[in-house]
């Protein structure tokens, strides 16, 4: 326990710091007092710092109030014992500030951590040095410095050096200024944060200052609406009690305000538990001051050591399957590569041998051996443009314009919230066009999340109707209610009456309930009261009392006020049983104005029935209603009471405050033991029922989906009986869908022979159906203590997934935010799919997290969904768009841009390897250096960036019209490593089609090796620029464009880099004099050059001849879908620059590979385009 130490002294700051006195021993001189600092029902932090708040035993009796200007330090022996050792001193800069944390290079002292918020990474000292040490983590980037460096030896440099430098340059003077832009941003953002002002008591008065001066046991003064800079005891506010009510969107995603408390006492010396990451000790994390004019708080950890910052973590680097793939096949290359040179040298050492044994003319060492070395590391030089070191600035490029795509989508924009959608993570467009399994919550994603109370159940007998539309309710007389507002969307005039004439004590009861049992604020404007809680159903069915006549007024730490039926009753609030997600439900202990002592509860139907007297009345008319309530989809809560006897608590309570000052790990544990042992014989008084509605477009949504090959899995905390409804009214379900339930599965899970084949047969037998439909029409109903069972017999998991993989979807009810994740994981475990999570709330966090790619819904329950997800939407139909649209593009043309980056590399480098055989191994380059230096950024980039930027084989329209071209994305047709290789593969047939046509033409000809240099250049910037024509599906003015410029910027370039001019200036560098001016006017030349280019693209023009005739009937049918090209530009947000994809194609023309119309449904064959 955590022993806070007082030091009378003559000074003292101004009383209204203080809430309550501390009392001095009769010595006049100190005394101390423990503090209980991890109390869960006292605590608090506000963040970027903590608002904490003890509560304390008062030991001496004598009192005074003050603060010391130079307290005196007495540590007592329990806060060692105790195992809390750090050490806050109020008011006492000079004991913190020399003690606060330095460092100098790699060596750190001190403890305290200063408040200056540092996100920043660069210095200008650092800068240079430390963008270039994480850029050169990069194995490319390594490995074109490695090739620099080697390149500056002259015995083995085959090219200049300039040749790779200047590239290598570009990429990093790229990579660089963009952190560099990045970093210098939040310099500015936390220079901003810094200043912002606070007040600390520094000696008797509060002066203003920035948040970087305050350290640690300074006094602050918070006003209304600010953020909280550190971690905060709270010693005092201006509301009644101390009260204060903070707000925790921007932390934990929720939007409604929370109560604390002040002590009633404060101190000069605080000893608490060290720094930690639990954000469960000091109970919370809170950013903003709300609803209270001012509050007095004591610094406890500042900066770095702010439980905000302490959860931060490192933030986990996703990788997409596509890079994945490619990075795989990059390291092949390399390790190809290094053989090949290594086949070479050895040529080369052969070769020497046999010459230099009848002419040393080669080398002026004749050692074979050594030859065979230098020509090792020169042909490792020469094949090193088979690495593409561009390809890696340009992926970055596509894909930030590809986020850029996806925030410009007005078609994803929400009108009613001025939100569009956001790309966060600008590195997973790909991704998002390969997903297969999608694991969603329901409440808030599903549905609105904005409640409206529909029905309830009371002493038999159900009141209101469901089935009829919220709008069409009939409203009931409530003039009589001077708080009502008009906000109850249930007809019961007979409830009502009952309640006026005192027909129906239950319901009366029932009502008081739910005006007490809840932990919601009140805000009183214009003489009504306003409610905030961080529960919407606490909110919901405090709003439903109050229109019935029940109207809680206020509270305070000791009493609650209710208005009933317009007569004030004031309740003395014993004891609050907190709600967890792990007891299901709350209570609350009052004792009635009569003097009686009540506990109020309300909780999941599983947990309150389990609690009641033996032989309840209406029970099981009660079970009926909960069925009838779930069937409509609505979310239902049992409200029970108890009357307790006076003896029972007071027993009780020693017992709880005995275990509420334990300083024990198990201390929780206890506590909720003793919440059962009081939440026990309680008599049911009713049902509550709310409705939270469907958003707009979820079946349509999800049906579409489903259609595309997407599994969607629900994940919520809901009953399951409300959640197997939901999963029929939004579609997921089928209505002849049969439901796989715990016994059943696990008979299969513990089966000897638990695969694919025996869950067919053993659906056969449980449910005699057809096996053509098995799995197909089946779904997975699991509960949260079902799935718990997973944790005991870890073998169980593959076993589950080969079932799952086989059903319609997978329902998970009552489940955790962390049992959340583990499903996630199971799936990522247990398959190689892509999993997507999608969620709005703070317990959704988690789960987006683990996904390969996290959706954040911005709704009502704050930002923290949104602050950790990979991409930001506002509404759940918006999947249609981001998956079946920009993911599927997305994937598309980072594919293809993959594919043809690595063939154009290989197959211009690989030439060398040819030309090997007849210049006697000596790594000779065939090209100008030039040509080397400008084919992969200059003569071939603008074509293929065009496709990767604007390629489009259908039109959105299509895209969501047959949603089944979604499952190519699926399967990895593009990007496996199936194609790669036979894309690897056409790559080594091209580069020796690039040297033995023109050889095969030259050999024995007047023609020199300069003209057939040209020849093979222009041979090859021929098929790069027909092989993009060919991809191509989408034309555009700028396609056009970019491949007429790049053809021209070859010839006007090459006839600049070999001209007499610049040989005269720099003969070593420009020694192709007048190769290319005799070359390009040679008929021979160009005849030899386009036979060498339609050779090298034939297998590529006949593959894309025979999916055209093949497909050409499907085409004509879904080109008539469409008549008219498809125009986006009108989809975009006023205000944004159109991207150069909306402008319309210049043809209609459209290609499709078998594989994208395998999938089709016989009745929709049409699918093609």
């Amino acid at each position: 326990m955590p022993v806070l130490q007082w030091i009378w002294c003559p000074s003292s700051i101004p009383l209204s710091l203080l809430s309550s006195v501390t009392r001095i021993c009769r010595s006049g001189k100190h005394c101390r007092f423990d503090a209980d600092t991890r109390n869960p029902s006292s605590l608090s932090s506000l963040s970027p710092g903590s608002l904490l708040q003890p509560t304390a035993e008062i030991h001496p009796e004598n009192s005074v109030i003050g603060v010391c200007k130079r307290p005196h330090v007495v540590m007592a022996k329990e806060s060692f014992e105790s195992g809390l050792s750090w050490e806050v001193r109020a008011n006492s800069r000079h004991f913190h500030k020399h003690n606060q944390k330095k460092s100098l290079l790699c060596f750190g002292w001190g403890r305290y951590a200063d408040n200056v918020l540092r996100s920043y990474k660069y210095s200008p000292l650092t800068f240079l040095p430390l963008t270039l040490f994480e850029q050169f983590q990069r194995a490319a980037n390594l490995y074109f410095l490695l090739m620099v460096v080697m390149q500056c030896v002259p015995v083995i440099a085959s090219v200049p050096w300039y040749i790779t430098m200047i590239p290598l340059f570009l990429v990093l003077a790229v990579r660089g200024s963009k952190d560099l832009i990045d970093d210098m941003a939040r310099r500015r953002s936390d220079s901003q944060i810094n200043s912002r002002p606070c007040d600390i008591l520094i000696s008797q008065s509060f002066q203003s200052a920035q948040w970087k001066d305050l350290c640690v046991g300074d006094v602050l003064r918070i006003h209304r609406d600010q953020v909280i800079p550190a971690d905060l005891l709270l010693l005092y506010s201006s509301e009644p009690h101390s009260l204060c009510y903070v707000e925790t969107a921007d932390i934990d995603g929720e939007t409604n305000l929370k109560y604390r408390q002040a002590a009633g006492a404060t101190h000069s010396e605080l000893t608490s538990h060290p720094v930690e990451e639990t954000l469960a000790a000091f109970d919370g994390v809170v950013l903003f001051l709300r609803n209270t004019e001012v509050a007095y708080g004591l610094t406890i950890y500042t900066g770095t050591d702010t439980k905000i910052l302490k959860n931060f973590g490192k933030l986990r680097v996703k990788t997409t399957q596509t890079e994945k793939v490619f990075n795989f096949v990059v390291i092949g290359i390399v390790v190809t590569l290094l053989l090949t040179a290594l086949l070479l040298a050895i040529g080369s050492g052969v070769f020497s041998s046999r010459v230099t044994g009848h002419s040393n003319v080669l080398l002026a060492n004749g050692n074979p051996v050594y030859t065979g070395f230098l020509a090792y590391w020169s042909y490792i030089i020469l094949l090193s443009p088979a690495m593409p070191i561009a390809l890696y600035i340009s992926f970055e490029l596509i894909h930030t314009v590809h986020s850029y795509f996806i925030g410009w989508d007005i078609e994803m924009y929400w009108q009613e919230a001025n939100r569009p959608a956001q790309a966060r993570n600008t590195s997973l467009n790909e991704e998002l066009g390969q997903v297969e399994y999608l694991l969603s919550d329901k409440t808030g994603t599903l549905t609105q999340n904005r409640l409206l109370f529909r029905q309830c159940f009371v002493a038999g007998q159900i009141y209101g109707d469901a089935s009829i539309r919220a709008e069409d309710v009939k409203p009931m007389d409530l003039s009589w209610n001077p708080f009502s507002c008009g906000g109850l969307c249930m007809s019961a005039p007979s409830l009502v009456e009952k309640l006026r004439v005192e027909q129906c004590p239950l319901s009366r009861q029932f009502l008081t309930a739910l005006s007490l049992c809840h932990t919601v604020m009140t805000e009183w404007k214009e003489e009504s009261p306003v409610y905030q809680s961080a529960s919407p159903d606490e909110e919901t069915l405090v709003g439903a009392a109050r229109e019935l006549g029940w109207v809680f007024l206020s509270r305070t730490r000791d009493f609650m006020k209710v208005s009933e039926l317009g007569v004030t009753r004031q309740y003395q609030l014993l004891a609050l049983l907190d709600f967890t997600s792990k007891r299901r439900c709350m209570s609350v202990l009052v004792r009635e104005p009569e003097g009686g002592l009540k506990l109020y509860c309300k909780g999941a139907d599983i947990v309150i029935l389990e609690r009641l007297q033996k032989d309840s009345p209406y029970q099981e008319w009660t079970e009926r209603a909960l069925e009838l309530f779930s069937q409509a989809c609505l979310r239902t809560l049992c409200v029970a009471v108890r009357s307790v006897p006076e003896a029972l608590w007071m027993q009780w309570s020693k017992t709880l405050a005995r275990s509420a000052a334990m300083a024990t790990c198990d201390r929780d544990a206890v506590l909720e033991k003793l919440y059962d042992e009081m939440e026990q014989e309680m008599q049911l008084l009713g049902v509550t029922a709310i409705e939270d509605r469907l958003q707009e477009g979820v079946p349509e949504t999800i049906a579409l989906l489903q259609q595309a090959g997407l599994k969607v899995w629900v994940l919520t905390g809901d009953k399951k009986e409300t959640a197997v409804n939901i999963a029929y009214s939004c579609k997921l379900l089928d209505p002849d869908t049969r439901l796989l339930e715990w016994q059943e599965l696990r008979q299969i899970l513990q089966a000897p022979d638990p695969g694919a084949n025996f869950f067919k047969s053993r659906q056969m037998e449980l449910w005699a159906i057809d096996t053509k439909t098995a799995g197909a029409k089946t779904a997975v109903v699991l509960t949260g203590p079902e799935l718990a069972e997973f944790d005991k017999r870890p073998e169980w998991g593959s076993t589950f997934m080969s079932v799952a993989e086989q059903c319609q979807s997978v329902l998970c009810c009552r489940v955790t935010p962390g049992q959340k994740a583990d499903i996630v994981t199971l799936v990522r475990k247990h398959t190689s799919s892509v999993t997507m999570a999608i969620g709005d709330g703070a317990n959704d966090v988690n789960m987006i997290k683990t996904a390969h790619v996290g959706v954040g819904l911005a709704g009502v329950e704050g930002g923290q969904a949104v602050q950790s997800a990979d991409f930001a939407l506002s509404q759940f139909r918006f999947l249609q768009r981001l998956l079946l649209i920009h993911g599927r593009w997305s994937y598309r043309r980072i594919s293809i841009f993959l594919r043809y980056f690595l063939f154009k590399t290989c197959s211009f480098a690989l030439v060398h390897i040819w030309f090997g055989f007849f210049n006697g191994f000596s790594a000779q380059t065939l090209y100008e250096t030039w040509f080397i230096a400008m084919y992969t950024v200059l003569y071939t980039a603008n074509p293929i960036m065009c496709l990767a930027l604007f390629e489009q084989d259908v039109t959105a329209e299509i895209s969501l019209k047959w949603p089944e071209v979604y499952k190519s994305g699926q399967r990895q047709e593009l990007s496996s490593p199936l194609i790669i290789c036979l894309t690897l593969l056409h790559a080594v047939y091209s580069s020796f089609v690039f040297f033995f046509i023109p050889l095969g033409v030259f050999y024995n000809t007047a023609f020199d090796y300069q003209t057939m240099s040209v020849t093979v250049s222009m041979a090859a910037t021929f098929t790069a620029t027909i092989e993009i024509m060919l991809m191509t599906r989408y034309w555009t003015k700028i396609s056009i464009a970019s491949v007429g410029v790049s053809l021209v910027l070859y010839f006007i370039v090459t006839r600049m880099t070999q001209s007499r001019f610049l040989f005269q200036r720099s003969p070593s560098d420009y020694f192709f004099i007048g190769a290319s001016e005799k070359a390009f006017i040679d008929p021979v030349v160009w005849l030899t050059a386009l036979l060498t280019a339609w050779t090298a693209v034939l297998p590529s023009f006949t593959a894309h001849a025979l999916c055209v005739i093949q497909t050409a009937h499907d085409k004509h049918k879904v080109h008539s879908v469409s008549l008219q090209p498809t125009q986006l530009k009108t989809n975009f947000r006023r205000g944004h620059v159109p991207p150069p994809l909306l402008l319309r194609p210049l043809s209609g023309s459209r290609a499709w590979t078998p594989h994208q119309l395998r999938d089709l449904h016989p009745q929709h064959s049409t699918a093609g385009g």
